[in-house]
């Protein structure tokens, strides 16, 4: 006989996961279905190359929320950190580097002056950053219901600006409606410290320092130093190693997980959610479905189009997640030397972002659709902290690069070696001789990043982390709160509130919300 379940999870990302575990944790007889063989979504460790391994998606573990780490006990499931508290070292060309290292900075023409500001900059974000920290914890509140758990969350917002004081409520106020370049161009003098901070405020973006809602990116992003992480984390074991340790999390809670179980419809009864179809054409019957999937390929294809009201599939059409990153990997034969870094130097995280200007210059082409020849880049060496990823004396290089347009006029068929090479040049720049090096390559573009991991329009955060598209207004309107305009269908990934990044506050949430409602019990 086939098994009863309350609750079917579609995706095994760590949303999905730590959705899964939570209502399995309250009693739920929960299913996690996943369409591929491994688990963890984008948080995913594989070989590339013989013998090389590296996380293919995201590469750095920067905002996991400590509530979930601890509610599902992730540490005693086999979650070890080969590193953490990475600095940040903003690469120069003539190697007079600067590094970052929480609220100090030093090196490079790093003034007292801009040390100081650093400290009290640093002090303002995190202030501002707190407020979104405690609407990030609960679902979003709607603001024409009446619910007294909105009402209570929007007092508690509101206080929380008040208790800001007027000077900050001001600024915050003033800052959160201009730009990351006017913020930091107006503070800062050393232009290398402006590119690598702007950067913190685009990364996985369709944007540049120029664009409206950077500074909320870059609030975003600091909700890691709230939570404790000083700088990245690096998985032991990749981060592949985070949805194992999950998945190892629910299964203890009673949760089954089906791998290599691609699910090709939801399906629906008179507008209500009643199981999904597997691609095997097995049929999985459920009070409550959550999708882990993107809000695009849950309704448009999961759904279906012609099963949702007109007015709600004009508004998912409408979500904003045309993705501008591409992920490269390097096998090297031998560490590579970086121009002014020390071999002590070189585990932490680099970043090439000379000024704010190179930053919007390189953003610039992609907005029509053509080659950036100037990229920005995130760059890790992960086996120095983890010999697992390489063969002995062997290291990968993994790089998140911006900007690479998610439609290339020329076709990414034709364009993808001579971007590679671009990329390898850039870093030839920076680390002389260090192509000599390469035993293999491997670049993924935004579509590849679509056909890998199964998002829509390869964005990495299932959507642009921006101000009409955050708290009520994450995912499309009539899906706020998780739940969607089919009965028992739930949200549950980065496309809903709060967001992307690993986080696992969006699972956690819509596995309290669909508690709360006495749903699947």
């Amino acid at each position: 006989m086939t098994k009863q379940y309350d609750v079917v999870v579609i995706g095994g990302g760590h949303n999905g996961l730590v959705c899964g575990a939570y209502l399995g944790r309250n009693g739920r007889k929960v299913l996690v279905v996943e369409a591929e063989s491994h688990l963890g979504g984008a948080s995913k460790t594989r070989e590339f190359s013989e013998g090389f391994k590296v996380s293919a998606g995201a590469h750095l573990l920067t905002m996991l929320n400590p509530e979930v780490r601890k509610d599902l006990r992730l540490d005693e499931h086999g979650l070890k950190m080969a590193a953490k508290d990475l600095k940040t070292i903003a690469l120069a060309a003539d190697g007079n580097n600067i590094t970052i290292d929480g609220d100090s900075i030093s090196g490079g023409d790093i003034s007292a002056k801009d040390q100081a500001t650093m400290k009290n900059f640093h002090k303002t974000m995190m202030r501002f950053t707190k407020l979104l920290a405690s609407a990030f914890r609960n679902r979003p509140p709607k603001l024409v219901e009446g619910d007294w758990h909105d009402r209570i969350n929007l007092m508690k917002l509101g206080l929380g600006m008040r208790m800001l004081g007027r000077e900050d409520m001001r600024e915050l106020m003033r800052v959160g409606l201009i730009n990351v370049y006017d913020v930091l161009h107006e503070r800062f003098d050393s232009e290398l410290l402006k590119g690598a901070l702007s950067l913190d405020g685009l990364l996985g973006s369709h944007m540049a320092p120029r664009s409206p809602n950077t500074v909320l990116g870059y609030l975003y992003r600091r909700l890691g130093d709230l939570w404790g992480y000083r700088g990245p984390s690096l998985p032991e074991g990749g981060m592949g190693a985070v949805g194992e340790a999950i998945a190892s999390a629910a299964k203890s809670m009673g949760v089954d997980i089906r791998t290599n179980s691609a699910v090709v419809s939801i399906n629906t009864d008179a507008g209500r959610a009643t199981g999904v179809t597997l691609a095997s054409g097995e049929v999985i019957e459920a009070r409550i479905i959550i999708s882990n999937a993107d809000p695009k390929n849950t309704f448009q294809k999961l759904v279906g189009i012609r099963n949702i009201e007109t007015d709600f599939a004009r508004r998912v059409e409408n979500i904003r997640m045309k993705g501008n990153v591409a992920k490269f990997h390097l096998a090297l034969d031998s560490l590579p030397e970086f121009k002014g870094v020390s071999s002590s130097e070189l585990g932490q995280r680099l970043v090439i972002a000379p000024d704010m200007d190179y930053v919007e210059r390189a953003f610039n082409p992609t907005k029509y659709g053509e080659l950036c020849t100037t990229p920005v880049m995130e760059i890790v060496i992960p086996s120095i902290h983890d010999r697992s990823l390489a063969p002995d004396g062997k290291h990968v290089l993994s790089a998140v690069v911006q900007y690479a347009p998610y439609t290339l006029k020329a076709g990414w068929e034709n364009e993808k070696e001579h971007f590679k090479q671009i990329v390898i040049d850039l870093l030839e720049q920076y680390a002389p001789g260090i192509q000599s090096k390469v035993v293999a390559s491997e670049l993924l573009t935004p579509e590849d990043i679509e056909s890998e991991f199964h998002i829509s329009g390869g964005h990495w955060h299932h959507g642009e982390i921006s101000f009409d598209q955050i708290l009520m207004m994450r995912g499309a309107y009539g899906s706020t709160q998780y739940g969607t305009p089919v009965d028992g269908l739930y949200l549950c990934g980065a496309g809903a509130h709060p967001g992307g990044n690993v986080m696992g506050l969006a699972g956690r949430n819509a596995a309290k919300e669909v508690i709360k409602r006495g749903a699947a019990a």
